[in-house]
């Protein structure tokens, strides 16, 4: 039998009227002649109310035989109360059970997080991981509305890759028939070669690091954007970053106040995100952590305890430039300048979240691309179509990487990154 449905988003538009919805009952309370039914069908949840004096005795006993998880459609009038976090309520008068769930693992009370990371499937139900859900899904269309209005070109790399794109070690390795393959760690090879035909594109998508790292920052399977742009400079670069980030925060406050709210975020931090942001160089971060206590050296790389001394400081992400060459990869344009600092920069996000973005201007001079291969003993066999592209045509262009699921965590203020992913993937975690 086909039926209208309704949505639980959408119940504003059916004041007092009557809607039908599909749903799963989220908990129950009775206090004997009423029924409190919390629904949710996957937009949102609903108080619905089951008066026994005012429906059939057969809906009466459906709505008491019902268990947290159990299905149903409900059937009722849509009442505006101002006690409701929705605004609404649903008065029942009819209940028709899809089916019952018995032994649901999730209960109300306190589960360890390997207990709900092996129920993951099941978690993600909960009104906390739907919120971060929500939320994430507004990030990524925030994402692609901003480059789609700008003009900027979808490109898809591909996942399998012959050879690493800053030749690191940390790679999952594969059989491509006879060949040695690659899980890829970034498409940003690709995407430099795709801004060569399109100008400025842009990709979405996985990318695996095969890094035996157990920190609250890091997963093991994840998603970069990573665009790149012809004809565009470091400090272009820099401003199409912080207004990119200021329009995705800007846009989950105004789409996702509710959900924000489930997780008790502090609002009013997301708010003072807007460009331009602050700008250090790595010279000044290096001096500010040193009178600070800290035990560093120039030429050391920033590890999570510094980036979050230096993120401290400011109420919005900051900028730092202009690292030492020699700790960065060997595609990135030196500082006509001083060529021992790259024209490059990491965004580190503010509340201790670490890094958010890391891009910079690219080598287009072919001659000091060929010194970075010898340098860095990279197979010029294997990265000739790379060189090509300083071989024909050659022009400045620069590009970034944004870490999605880090972005996530800062935006809803979570602890760990393993809940901004729907099914993560972690060090000793594979399963579901």
């Amino acid at each position: 039998m086909s039926r209208q449905l309704s949505m639980i988003r959408d119940v504003d538009r059916h004041k007092d009227g009557t809607v039908t919805i599909g749903c799963w009952l989220h908990n129950k309370r009775s206090s004997g002649k009423i029924q409190f039914l919390q629904l949710r069908d996957g937009s949102g949840f609903i108080q619905a109310v089951v008066v026994k004096s005012e429906v059939a005795p057969e809906v009466w006993e459906a709505a008491g035989k019902l268990t947290q998880e159990s299905s149903l459609y409900v059937t009722g009038t849509v009442r505006e109360d101002s006690r409701s976090k929705s605004g609404y309520e649903l008065t029942v008068t009819g209940v028709e059970i899809i089916q019952i769930s018995s032994d649901y693992p999730i209960t109300p009370k306190e589960h360890g997080v390997d207990y709900l990371m092996d129920h993951r499937h099941l978690w993600i139900r909960s009104p906390r991981q739907r919120a971060i859900l929500v939320i994430r899904a507004q990030i990524i269309r925030a994402i692609q509305q901003f480059f789609d209005e700008r003009g900027f070109h979808l490109v898809d790399p591909p996942i399998l890759t012959p050879s690493s794109c800053e030749g690191t070690t940390n790679l999952f390795h594969t059989k491509y028939f006879d060949e040695d393959a690659y899980l890829t760690q970034s498409g940003q090879l690709y995407m430099e070669a795709a801004a060569m035909a399109l100008g400025r594109v842009y990709s979405f998508g996985p990318t695996f690091r095969a890094e035996k790292s157990k920190t609250r920052r890091h997963l093991i399977e994840f998603w970069m954007i990573e665009p790149e742009m012809a004809f565009v400079t470091h400090e272009e670069n820099l401003e199409i970053q912080e207004q990119f980030v200021s329009s995705i925060v800007q846009s989950v406050l105004a789409h996702c106040r509710r959900e924000l709210e489930v997780l008790e975020r502090d609002t009013s931090k997301l708010e003072k995100i807007q460009a331009p942001f602050p700008r250090i160089t790595y010279d000044e971060a290096v001096e500010f952590l040193q009178k600070n206590g800290h035990e560093f050296e120039w030429g050391e790389d920033f590890g999570a305890p510094h980036e979050t001394a230096i993120a401290e400081q400011y109420e919005t992400p900051v900028f730092i430039t202009c690292y030492p060459t020699e700790i960065k990869a060997f595609y990135m344009k030196p500082d006509p300048d001083r060529p021992e600092v790259v024209l490059c920069a990491d965004m580190i996000a503010p509340e201790g979240y670490g890094e958010i973005i890391g891009g910079s201007q690219r080598i287009d001079d072919p001659e000091l691309m060929e010194e970075r291969f010898a340098q860095h003993e990279l197979s010029k066999e294997a990265y000739q179509w790379y060189m090509d592209l300083r071989k024909y045509g050659s022009v400045p262009h620069s590009g970034f990487g944004l870490g999605l699921e880090r972005t996530v965590a800062w935006i809803c203020g979570l602890d760990h990154v393993r809940e901004t992913i729907p099914f993560p993937r972690l060090l000793y975690r594979l399963y579901p």
